[in-house]
């Protein structure tokens, strides 16, 4: 599940690429924006791309239908892509770089000399879908709501630190932070921006304006490229393409938003969806699964070209994709529980025998980029591990987890004696053939998740498990019983695919800080609460310099790793796709940080009609 901090914060941290004094078109992390003021396009699109014709996708969200409009709000589904399409926000970013974003609503930024606030200037030309302009006050009242009692309470983590906003005219605002931080112009340049007048009618039954949450089938009013066209509840939505989209010139959209219409369909299933294209029903689809990939991507639209199958490289961080263990309820409170349960699986035959060759295992929360830690700590993390030692497990201050291996001179064997003795030393013994803790009860777990389809996958570590005297059970429930159990915390293990950044900021402290482990519908699902790792995430949130970021957050890898509330899966190198290649054209390369199909949404375009 990709948590919405991800787009929020797209996927970089700030500071300020000119001098404080004076405002500026953009802003890049530790250097120089690669796109100076006054650019006419991003690099990566065709800026005379045709605008027309229909892109037809797949949802790419697990739930099989959708029953509100509002991204924003706790309960119900919202369509897929919703958000990107319809609201635009103060800053964007590019694909071809990390750590940088530029103006987008706001036409300059400017970041106050001592790091306490940032103030925006509004475009006079920014206007919502029902043609009003975007004002100060409508960016108020998105902050405002944002941060109400009905929105995820990701949001109210994330902007912990922002003091408050301040409208100092009609088009312009300057938000206030607590503290100096690099990361807080970006992550409240990132916020989606909506109308005031979104949801604003009376409610019946108390006669006042309808709270956030009731604001559930009226159509959002933003200001992003695309509207709400046609739906077919339980089928599918087709998003349609704003003509007067106010910002289709700007620099930072031109050769985006070509297609007049995205229709996104749903499918009950991952079988139906591969049958469905193959039928030629829609014309792109990503795929995460190496067997449908190898084997099962292919027949007569294929065959003729009219389907092509495409692996597109990125630099992308790999995320951490892992099995979640729930540390707040035993056995898992237990480090070296944790720890065995981790030795059992045997990631190199899954590997060679299921997926083909075609992943990487994951090694840390901050793979492929300058955050990962590797060998021993370096004197800068050493100096942050040691102020909390005694909250640490002591294999931190050692050399960086690496993830059991069953090739070469290890073996699965090796590794479940080395779980054996983790097992005894947490009271662990095998009696009248079942492993049991001193009270007599035996070791048993659940898997929680929302596909059947899921059991393959988990079957070779179950099987271990079972050699060891621990039974893990597969538990597959309705997505919608699956969230539910999430935001309550209900679980014993769970999967997650946690998306990665190349500038980890505030976000971490949803994941793995102590107040999100106490806090339901958190993204906290391991319930780590370490004081030590909360202060390494201040750390690495308030660093000022780049190698003190990067002490802060090679020690928080350190730190997460060893707690072992993770069991690292694996990640791709490239993102798989097949597309239909009679009805969509694309730029030759895709940009190095695009994120699968928001490429194609974003930069593709309708090719001519054949000549047949």
């Amino acid at each position: 599940m990709a948590r919405w901090t991800a787009g929020l914060l797209l996927g970089a941290s700030l500071a300020v690429a000119v001098p404080a004094a004076r405002a500026a078109h953009g802003y890049a992390l530790w250097g120089e924006l690669k796109y100076p003021n006054g650019f006419s396009h991003f690099d990566y699109v065709n800026p005379q791309a045709p605008k027309g014709g229909e892109l037809r996708l797949v949802s790419n969200l697990r739930t099989s239908t959708f029953d509100k409009y509002n991204p924003f709000t706790l309960r119900g589904s919202a369509p897929a892509y919703l958000s990107g399409l319809m609201f635009d926000s103060l800053l964007t970013g590019a694909l071809d770089e990390t750590g940088a974003a530029y103006g987008l609503l706001a036409e300059d930024v400017q970041a106050a000399p001592d790091g306490l606030s940032v103030t925006f200037r509004l475009r006079n030309t920014a206007r919502f879908h029902n043609g009003d302009p975007v004002l100060a006050a409508d960016v108020k009242f998105s902050f405002d709501t944002l941060l109400g009692p009905h929105t995820s309470p990701a949001y109210k983590t994330i902007l912990a630190d922002v003091a408050g906003l301040d409208v100092l005219g009609e088009r312009m605002v300057r938000f206030r932070f607590k503290v100096p931080n690099r990361e807080l112009p970006l992550t409240v340049g990132g916020i989606p921006i909506f109308s005031r007048q979104w949801g604003n009618q009376i409610d019946p039954a108390t006669g006042q304006r309808k709270t956030f949450d009731k604001v559930v089938m009226d159509v959002p009013i933003g200001s992003g490229p695309y509207k709400i066209g046609p739906v077919k509840f339980g089928r599918d939505i087709t998003y349609v393409r704003d003509p007067g989209y106010w910002a289709r010139d700007l620099p930072v959209r031109r050769g985006t938003a070509n297609f007049d219409r995205i229709t996104v369909k749903i499918y009950k299933d991952s079988t139906a969806r591969l049958e469905a294209l193959k039928a030629g029903e829609f014309d792109l689809m990503r795929f995460f699964s190496a067997g449908d990939w190898a084997r099962r991507v292919n027949g007569r639209k294929f065959d003729s070209g009219e389907l092509v199958k495409g692996e597109f490289a990125h630099k992308l961080p790999t995320g951490f994709q892992s099995y979640v263990l729930n540390t707040r309820r035993k056995p898992l409170d237990d480090i070296r529980v944790r720890e065995a349960l981790g030795l059992a699986l045997d990631y190199e035959w899954m590997n060679r025998q299921m997926f083909y060759g075609a992943y990487q295992r994951v090694r840390g929360l901050f793979g492929n980029t300058e955050c990962a830690a590797d060998g021993l700590p370096a004197p800068p993390e050493l100096a942050l591990l040691e102020a909390g030692r005694e909250q640490l497990p002591p294999a931190v201050f050692g050399p960086m987890y690496a993830p059991p291996r069953t090739d070469g001179a290890d073996s699965l064997r090796g590794n479940l004696r080395k779980a054996q003795a983790l097992l005894r030393e947490a009271g662990w013994t095998v009696q009248d053939g079942v492993l049991r803790n001193a009270q007599g009860q035996p070791l048993e777990l659940e898997y929680l998740d929302s596909a059947e389809t899921g059991a393959r996958v988990v079957s070779p570590w179950i099987r271990n498990l079972q050699k060891l005297g621990v039974t893990l059970r597969f538990r597959p429930v309705d997505f919608a019983l699956y969230q539910q159990r999430l935001r309550t915390f209900d679980f014993d293990i769970i999967s997650i695919n946690f998306q990665g950044t190349p500038n980890p900021g505030a976000e971490y402290a949803d994941i793995f800080g102590s107040e999100a482990a106490k806090t339901p519908d958190s993204g906290n699902y391991a319930g780590l609460a370490n004081p030590a790792v909360d202060r390494l995430i201040a750390r690495m949130v308030g660093a000022a310099t780049k190698p003190d970021f990067l002490a802060a957050c090679r020690a928080l890898d350190r730190a997460v790793a060893h707690s072992h509330v993770l069991i690292p899966q694996w990640s791709a190198s490239t993102h798989r796709m097949a597309y239909n290649a009679w009805r969509l054209q694309r730029p030759a390369d895709m940009p190095p940080y695009a994120q699968g199909e928001s490429w194609a949404i974003d930069t593709w375009w309708a090719a001519p009609p054949r000549q047949d």
